[in-house]
C-alpha cells in the first residue's frame, strides 16, 4: 500500500508528565527524563505536544487479566508484585500508567490518519499479561495492538523493539499469536534474567559498539518487512547509549540516530503506519538520555515527513 500523504502541519506527539508520579528520594527510576524530553522538542517548535489521555480500563483488559487489572488499580497488588513492578502504589502511578498506555493509542490513531504517530513515554515491555515488571505495569505495545484489531481490524502487526533490554513481557504475550512478529535485539547479559522467546531475538555481547549492532539489526530488519505487518510499532529504548547505568552496550548518539534512521526507512520502505513509543534510558547525566530520544523524534521528522 502506498505510503500515506504527507500534510504540511507538525506532527502531534502526546506527553504524559501532566500526570506527577510521585517517587521517593533516591529511587533509580529518572523520572524527570519524560519533562526533559518534552522541553527539548517543545524547544524545537517543530511539533505540535499534546497531554496524553488516560486510558479506558475496558481497553486495557483486552490484554491483560482483569483482577490483576483492577488489583493495581484499587491498591490490592502483593508486596512482591509491587517489588516486581519497582515502584511504590500510588494513585499517581495508577493515572500516570493509564495516560502511558493512553498515549500510545492516541500515536496508533495518529499514524493511521497520518502515517506515524509518536508517544513521548510507553514502550513498557516487561509488563506480561497477569503481572507488572521492570517498572513496567501495562504492556501499552500489547493493548494498542488488541484495540487495532478490536476497532480497526488490523490482524498483522510488527513490533521492532530495540530497547536494551529483551521485550520479554511482549514476546510471552505474543508468542502464540503468528499474526504478531516480535523482533527484540538486546543485549544478552542483561535485565531480565529468564528471557522469554521473540518470534526474532537477536543477542548481543555487552560492549558491542555501533558497527556491529548497525551490521546487526541491517541483517535482520528484512524479516520485518517479509512478514508483510499492517501496522510497525518501534520500541526505542535509548539504553543502549555508552553511558547508560543499566544498558552494558557501548552505542553513541550518532549509533541511536543511525539505528533510527534504519527503522523509519523501513516503515517507508512498507509503506505502513509506524508508530514509535519511548523505553529505557538512565544515562548519567540524566539529560544525554532526553537527548537520545529527542533525536529519534528529530530522525522521524526528516525520515517520514511532516516538518
Amino acid at each position: 500500500m502506498p505510503y500515506p500523504e504527507r500534510t504540511v502541519t507538525a506532527p502531534r506527539l502526546f506527553y504524559t508528565d501532566h500526570y506527577e508520579l510521585p517517587l521517593p528520594a533516591g529511587h533509580r527510576f529518572p523520572i524527570e527524563k519524560y519533562r526533559l524530553l518534552r522541553e527539548m522538542l517543545a524547544a524545537d517548535g517543530k511539533y505540535t505536544l499534546e497531554g496524553a489521555p488516560m486510558a479506558e480500563i475496558a481497553t486495557v483488559e483486552l490484554i491483560h487479566d482483569k483482577e490483576y487489572v483492577r488489583a493495581f488499580l484499587e491498591g490490592r497488588l502483593s508486596e512482591a508484585a509491587i517489588r516486581r513492578i519497582g515502584f511504590p502504589w500510588s494513585e499517581g502511578l495508577v493515572r500516570r500508567t493509564l495516560a502511558s498506555v493512553g498515549s500510545t493509542l492516541a500515536a496508533t490513531r495518529e499514524a493511521l490518519d497520518c502515517g506515524w504517530g509518536g508517544t513521548l513515554a510507553g514502550g513498557t515491555h516487561h509488563a506480561f499479561r497477569g503481572e507488572g515488571s521492570g517498572f513496567c505495569v501495562f504492556n501499552d505495545i500489547a493493548v494498542a495492538i488488541a484495540w487495532l484489531r478490536e476497532e480497526h481490524g488490523i490482524r498483522r502487526a510488527a513490533v521492532v523493539d530495540l530497547d536494551v533490554h529483551q521485550g520479554d513481557g511482549t514476546a510471552e504475550i505474543f508468542r502464540e499469536d503468528a499474526d504478531v512478529l516480535t523482533l527484540s535485539v538486546h543485549c544478552k547479559n542483561n535485565f531480565p534474567l529468564r528471557k522469554q522467546k521473540s518470534r526474532i531475538d537477536v543477542e548481543l555481547d555487552a560492549g558491542v559498539g555501533d558497527g556491529i549492532y548497525l551490521q546487526s539489526l541491517e541483517g535482520v530488519l528484512p524479516q520485518v518487512l517479509a512478514f508483510q505487518p499492517e501496522i510497525i510499532f518501534y520500541q526505542s529504548g535509548v539504553d543502549g547509549l555508552a553511558e547508560d547505568k543499566l544498558g552494558k552496550l557501548s552505542l553513541t548518539h550518532n549509533g541511536l540516530q543511525e539505528r533510527d534512521r534504519q527503522v523509519m526507512k523501513l516503515a517507508v520502505k512498507s509503506g505502513v503506519p509506524l508508530v514509535i513509543t519511548l523505553g529505557g534510558g538512565y544515562a548519567e547525566p540524566i539529560h544525554l538520555t532526553a537527548q537520545a530520544h529527542a533525536n529519534t523524534f528529530r530522525v522521524a521528522r526528516e525520515e517520514l515527513g511532516r516538518s
